[in-house]
């Protein structure tokens, strides 16, 4: 019995201890998923400039060409 006592703590400490990793590293990737969607957002707007001024080349070049 006391065998099964202590194998079963040593198991109980085995999961907690996987627990706590999964959690440290389920924090790790939401703040990079979060960087990666600053990131994207940041090259939205970036690209939404270059066509506003790319448009605006377009739109100044000479009609009979």
């Amino acid at each position: 019995m006391k065998q099964e006592l202590d194998a079963l703590e040593a198991r109980i400490r085995q999961v907690a201890e996987l627990c706590r990793t999964l959690h440290a590293e389920n924090r790790a990737l939401r703040d990079r998923l979060a960087a990666s969607d600053a990131d994207r957002a940041q090259l939205a707007a970036r690209l939404d400039a270059a066509r506003s001024r790319l448009a605006a080349v377009i739109e100044n070049l000479p009609k009979d060409a």
